[in-house]
């Protein structure tokens, strides 16, 4: 059987790479990468001249374009910043908290080269890398000592199975909660080798329900702050008290989880009060764990706080080696910390804080720097006005807590959903994404959060309506 005469027509990879076409592909990604590009892109091309005769064949030019185009959206990251204005100020699929200036700077100065992350300078020998935060965290909170790992179900994770491995872990049954992602504390407790003994009733739990369930089996006595959502009514909690001091009594640790957690009274700015880990500590818990990317305002983290002697066990737990955190991270959460030793700066220093603490007047004057620039960008295409709005802390923290803000609120004049979802999709397809929320057929950004107003006017100024 004959060759088909296109396939003639198609040029030879050396021939390619040594046109000028190619040479800044070359030199960008490389002599070795160009080559397998381009033959991967012959192949194809064979293929479809195999399949049709007619199948016109490109000149280099084109072939060049098409494959370097190909190589810079290989290489191009996927990860990227987002302007969040969905109202959620710690939106986990956004991330959640957005860190400090002088975070960002530790985590470069960080990355940049080697550190004495477990290395003690003074003596010369192998150190902790607890230690570049333990102090802070431990004048903070009041703790003997502390641990970092890489989350807070982490930190829950290693704490159930250093004290409770192979033993029963007393729970009320209204603090069985489920967190994202659809992990539930049961099946935490089944991974970490731990058998549940669920107490009491879902709204309803009495002390005399964890004194009955004390025996010869039990490894631990806990509680789970349920942040993420709240019972009312007929209810009856038992406090951290009577559990750290029945814990005590019966010889067993007492174990809390905070979830969120927070170092600061909330109703400092005006928000519903949740328990600080100082106050748990104070209550006599001997182990608190919390998360470092919620309330706190830190990098990802979790964090483990109480008597040194059973911080200490956890230190010593294998597991505690695969879930130990990184030099960046160290470097990002110490300098958060720093900042919670000057309070009355956080609203200016920590951007949680700041996002949480921001007034219904100060919101609003932000929405009406930003509002000319989106209404110009609209050009009769949507109406665009101010709307007052509620915003959430998010991440599961006072779940009922509602934020009075301003939005801006875009209705596209074709009231179709299509429409609707077209312009929520060009947004997100700026070069720094805004992501919205979408309600009762128009596009809201809750402005609650929105420090850079300069690049979003900008974005504005070159933004392709559909």
């Amino acid at each position: 059987m004959s060759q088909p005469h296109s396939l003639k027509l198609i040029p030879s990879v050396d021939k390619l790479l040594s046109s000028a076409e190619f040479r800044n592909t070359i030199g960008i990604y490389g002599h070795t990468r160009t080559s397998q590009s381009i033959r991967e892109y012959l192949a194809a091309l064979r293929s479809k001249v195999l399949q049709n005769n007619a199948v016109p064949i490109p000149p280099s030019k084109d072939i060049a374009t098409a494959i370097t185009t190909s190589l810079e959206a290989i290489d191009s990251s996927s990860l990227q910043p987002v302007l969040n204005l969905t109202g959620t100020v710690l939106h986990t699929n956004l991330g959640r908290a957005a860190l400090p200036a002088s975070a960002l700077t530790a985590i470069a100065r960080t990355a940049s080269g080697n550190t004495n992350l477990e290395f003690d300078l003074s003596e010369g020998k192998r150190g902790d890398r607890d230690d570049h935060v333990e102090k802070l965290l431990c004048e903070l909170t009041g703790a003997e000592a502390i641990t970092v790992v890489n989350n807070n179900a982490a930190a829950v994770l290693i704490c159930l199975n250093t004290f409770a491995f192979g033993k029963e872990v007393c729970i009320s049954r209204g603090e069985l909660v489920e967190i994202g992602g659809s992990f539930r504390i049961p099946e935490v407790m089944e991974k970490s080798g731990c058998t549940l003994r669920e107490l009491g009733a879902t709204n309803r739990t009495h002390l005399k329900d964890y004194a009955n369930a004390v025996n010869e089996h039990t490894g631990l006595l806990m509680k789970v702050h349920t942040s993420n959502y709240e019972i009312r009514g007929f209810t009856q909690e038992v406090s951290y008290e009577e559990v750290a001091t029945l814990a005590k009594e019966s010889g067993v640790p007492s174990l809390a989880d905070l979830g969120s957690g927070t170092l600061v009274n909330l109703e400092n700015y005006g928000l519903e009060h949740e328990p600080t880990v100082q106050e748990v500590l104070k209550a006599g818990t001997d182990v608190v764990t919390f998360s470092g990317d919620k309330l706190l305002g830190g990098p990802q983290s979790g964090i483990i706080a109480g008597r040194k002697a059973l911080i200490e066990q956890i230190k010593n737990n294998p597991l505690k080696r695969a879930l130990r955190v990184d030099k960046m991270t160290l470097a990002a959460l110490a300098e958060v910390l720093k900042l919670y030793k000057h309070p009355e700066a956080l609203t200016q220093e920590l951007p949680t804080i700041r996002h949480l603490a921001r007034q219904p007047d100060e919101i609003r004057r932000i929405a009406e720097t930003v509002l000319p620039a989106f209404t110009k960008s609209a050009g009769g295409k949507a109406t665009v006005s101010i709307i007052p709005s509620a915003s959430q802390i998010g991440s599961g923290a006072l779940p009922l807590d509602q934020l009075p803000s301003f939005s801006i609120q875009i209705k596209p004049v074709t009231e179709r959903d299509t429409a609707l979802q077209q312009l929520a999709r060009a947004f997100r397809g700026m070069p720094v994404p805004v992501a919205g929320r979408l309600r009762d057929g128009a596009l809201l950004f809750d402005i609650r959060t929105l420090d850079d107003c300069a690049l979003l006017i900008d974005q504005l100024e070159h933004f392709a309506w559909p």
